[in-house]
């Protein structure tokens, strides 16, 4: 835990978020599942709307426009690419679970921590430990060996390459999603970043969608239902207890928890699904998660830096 955070730390309150918010974090490729038939586009202009409308009515009473974070040194433009980043980010994600199966998405969209290790050593010159870059080795050789045993499963799954790949750029697309979040929260409190970038995250799913199929999309309300879940469950419940927790536990930790996601999603898709993951998929999943928690054990020789 955070030493400064050490006393009045609210235990059971912490837990029970954080337990609530995995479990929504593992049940987002679940939701998805129910709303195939809609343009994964359509889903995610959904997932973000619905969030922002969540969190109007606590972001409004004590709102700071476009105007002030100006004047606080936030650019109206980063706000927009951080918005349009996680739009894509939602997108592909969601793309790739039309292809291929909900183990293999949501382990390999959990591949983030590892390039953002990759992006903050080239573009910050941070260092890191040796054990670090074995768990990026560990972590990609885990990736590819997922890829052969999805490719091999060609019956189930006969473009699971395809959706493979989709969700490895969505984890690409994520890092910078995180690294311009990280520039701009550095002045700005958490309700008023998320609700503006939740704002252009569906303004540009919205206009992506209508360019994609040429006007407005088919909506059903199985859709309507599983973008508002994905708006209260992982996207609301699942980052704000994130963002409750860190006050009292590590970043670094949390980080690491966040891999239960692929776990909790591939036990609920064998349960409701009856995706049955391979022998070799499991031991590919086994790498990618073993890879990942080496990267994030002692990731950095400088403390880590807060992220609430």
């Amino acid at each position: 835990m955070n030493s400064a955070s050490q006393h009045d730390v609210p235990t059971t309150k912490v837990v029970t978020l954080l337990v609530a918010g995995l479990l929504t974090f593992g049940f987002a490729p679940i939701l998805v599942r129910f709303a195939t038939e809609v343009e994964p586009l359509a889903l995610a202009a959904m997932r973000t709307g619905f969030s922002a409308l969540v969190l109007l009515p606590f972001w409004y009473p004590k709102r700071v426009s476009l105007k002030k974070l100006k004047k606080a040194g936030i650019k109206n433009y980063l706000l927009i690419a951080a918005g349009v980043s996680l739009g894509l980010h939602f997108t592909l994600w969601i793309a790739s679970l039309h292809y291929t199966s909900v183990a293999s998405a949501s382990v390999l969209v959990t591949m983030h921590p590892v390039m953002l290790i990759i992006a903050e050593s080239i573009l910050f010159k941070a260092r890191f430990r040796p054990i670090v870059w074995l768990g990026v080795i560990v972590a990609f050789t885990g990736s590819a060996l997922l890829g052969m045993a999805d490719d091999s499963n060609m019956a189930q799954f006969p473009q699971a390459l395809l959706g493979n790949t989709l969700a490895v750029f969505s984890a690409a697309i994520f890092v910078v999603y995180f690294l311009l979040g990280r520039k701009i929260r550095q002045k700005t409190e958490w309700i008023d970043y998320v609700f503006y970038v939740y704002s252009y995250a569906t303004i540009t799913c919205l206009i992506l969608t209508i360019l994609w199929v040429g006007g407005i999309p088919i909506i059903t309300a199985t859709s309507i239902l599983v973008g508002f879940g994905l708006a209260i469950g992982p996207t609301v419940l699942g980052h704000g207890a994130m963002n409750y927790a860190v006050k009292y536990i590590s970043p670094t930790l949390l980080s690491t928890l966040v891999l239960s996601e692929a776990i909790v999603a591939a036990i609920a898709a064998f349960f409701i699904f009856g995706e049955t993951p391979s022998n070799f998929s499991i031991i590919a999943m086994l790498v990618i998660i073993a890879g990942v928690a080496l990267t994030w054990t002692k990731r950095m020789t400088r403390p880590a830096e807060s992220l609430n």
